[in-house]
């Protein structure tokens, strides 16, 4: 196959320690009235005080909405869309981690263009450009603030759902490590394997033929060049600095890593698109109401396992992208070793082995096997085709911990 690759990005994307500082320019640039749009706990922070200063120094009015909860349900976007009609807002700045950057992307989209959020859920529903969009993350994690993806939680649905569209990418992304500083080391971890979980599932999700449509017929497209280039760089940089941010949050150089790797999986997973962890993740996340990179970094190992067949070369190119001395084994070998790797450094941050220790329970696993096919945009993703039966052997499998018999249901 030749080659092929796609990047949907933000215009502008800028990363660097002290680079909030270049918001002010930015955002006078695209708008007069700007709506922020964060959570309680950053609205109090000192950073964002200034942050705000900066603003209005640079000629902007502002509103706050910091009423952005966790997980995203779509009443609290309703609030900040309320506001920011009030004000008549021109421009929307996510400050925080992935939910408020996501608030951000649906507010700035139902202000331009009405509706509700259930109007634009799947791919490429969303009519067009949305208002100027800035994003600045708190967190190194969900890489919201450069992909073409939000999901939100619905009342009228089991489970979360997602607004995958291009005109929902931020027109500027502003990555500065000095708001991770104060991350605490929970969140670190579980927003850490998320970003990890991104650049694995991205650099193995399956390789479609790239006709002169595809980028017309998919949001997430598969593996390409360019996403494969993101991933490397992501997984470079998270498998040598998370746990040094987990053990240490002073660690300047460690967060900074973590962030540039948190980034650029968000950009790898922004064309290449997730998979199965991803679809696994969405029912158990909603039964047993656990972090999603909780949820999605448990899956992991399993799903490389269950996947291990199809796309074994690319599993050992992980293993030696994490700085693995595997260069001299077998390819089989490779691949167990870096399964193996990415388990120990989960576990050595506190993530659980199984999806048990969520709190799963054995008669839930016919449930999450069945919800988990209804996430068609992740299932199309998987180098390894997926019936329910073969959902439901990996959901046991990751149940009971037998990888093993995962690897042998494959061969």
């Amino acid at each position: 196959m030749s080659l092929f690759g796609t990047q949907r990005t933000p215009r502008n994307l800028v990363f660097g320690a002290g680079q909030r500082k270049a918001l002010g320019g930015y955002a006078a640039a695209l708008g007069r009235r700007a709506l922020i749009v964060t959570d309680e706990r950053l609205a109090a922070d000192p950073d964002f005080t200034h942050i705000i200063d900066d603003l209005k120094k640079a000629g902007l009015e502002t509103g706050v909405f910091d009423g952005t909860i966790a997980e995203l349900p779509i009443e609290c976007i309703a609030k900040a869309v309320e506001i920011g009609r009030a004000m008549g807002a021109d421009l929307v700045i996510g400050i925080g981690g992935g939910s408020c950057l996501d608030a951000a992307k649906v507010t700035a989209l139902l202000l331009t263009h009405g509706g509700k959020p259930s109007d634009y859920y799947g791919e490429f529903k969303v009519p067009g450009p949305v208002m100027p969009l800035i994003c600045l993350p708190t967190t190194s994690g969900t890489g919201s603030e450069v992909t073409p993806v939000a999901v939100v939680t619905d009342p009228d649905r089991a489970l979360k759902v997602g607004i995958a569209s291009p005109h929902i990418i931020s027109h500027t992304a502003i990555c500065d490590p000095e708001l991770t500083y104060s991350c605490p080391p929970g969140l670190t971890a579980v927003s850490g394997a998320d970003a990890l979980t991104h650049a694995i599932e991205a650099f193995t999700t399956l390789r479609r033929q790239p006709t002169g449509t595809i980028v017309h017929e998919h949001v997430f497209l598969g593996k390409n060049a360019l996403s494969d280039a993101w991933a490397r760089l992501a997984i470079s940089h998270i498998a040598s600095s998370l746990k040094r941010a987990y053990d240490d949050g002073g660690d300047t150089q460690a967060r900074e890593r973590l962030m540039l790797g948190a980034t650029a999986a968000g950009l790898a997973f922004g064309t290449a698109g997730t998979a199965v962890a991803h679809a696994v993740q969405y029912p158990i996340g909603a039964m047993t109401h656990t972090p999603h990179g909780a949820g999605v970094a448990v899956m992991m190992p399993y799903v490389m396992e269950f996947n291990r067949g199809h796309c074994e070369p690319e599993i050992a190119e992980i293993g030696q992208a994490m700085g693995l001395r595997i260069s001299e084994m077998a390819l089989s070998e490779q691949a167990g070793e870096t399964i193996d790797a990415v388990e120990r450094l989960f576990a050595s941050i506190g993530i659980p082995r199984t999806i048990a220790d969520l709190g799963v329970t054995a008669a839930h696993l016919p449930q999450v096997a069945e919800q988990a096919m209804l996430s068609a945009r992740l299932i199309k993703n998987n180098p390894r085709p997926v019936t329910l039966d073969t959902m439901a052997t990996l959901v046991e499998g990751a149940f009971t911990g037998e990888r093993a018999r995962l690897r042998a249901a494959a061969e």
